[in-house]
């Protein structure tokens, strides 16, 4: 079989295009799956952002969150180390890069802490968790957890 520039023209040409179809697909699906934005006006954000942090740091929370298989538990105690049962105003679980996992627990207060069901599963997971406390301190965090339950 002759090797001529027919041939490697269409070798390049078949190379080039794998090259591209992938560059494609990687770049939609980077675009489909990204969660969006944080905020819509991030120069409005920020015009609270120090009395609402220094708001948040006063009550002193110390937040903690595990997955246990299908099991999500979050505990809030204060600064004295007892139990705190702030309002959820909104939770999400989900993953840092895709939204096509979130979930929002449904928590129960069993006195010490929040439990709630989810579907879960092994990897890193991001619990973004609002909150407002009794004296009406909004209290936002987003917790990292990692399931190694199936690793």
């Amino acid at each position: 079989m002759e090797l001529t520039g027919t041939k490697v023209f269409g070798i390049f040409a078949g190379c080039f295009a794998i090259i591209i179809g992938v560059n494609i697909t990687l770049a939609y699906q980077a675009v489909a799956t990204f969660p969006g934005l944080e905020t819509r006006n991030s120069y409005v954000a920020s015009q609270s952002f120090d009395a609402d942090r220094a708001a948040q740091t006063a009550l002193g929370w110390e937040v903690s969150a595990r997955l246990q298989g299908d099991e999500l538990i979050l505990r809030i105690l204060d600064q004295a180390g007892a139990p705190v049962q702030p309002r959820m105003i909104e939770a999400t679980l989900g993953r840092a890069t895709n939204v096509s996992q979130d979930e929002v627990p449904d928590f129960s207060f069993d006195g010490q802490q929040f439990h709630a069901t989810v579907a879960g599963g092994a990897g890193r997971w991001d619990l973004r968790l609002v909150a407002l406390a009794q004296d009406g301190t909004q209290f936002r965090q987003r917790i990292i957890l990692h399931d190694r339950s199936g690793t």
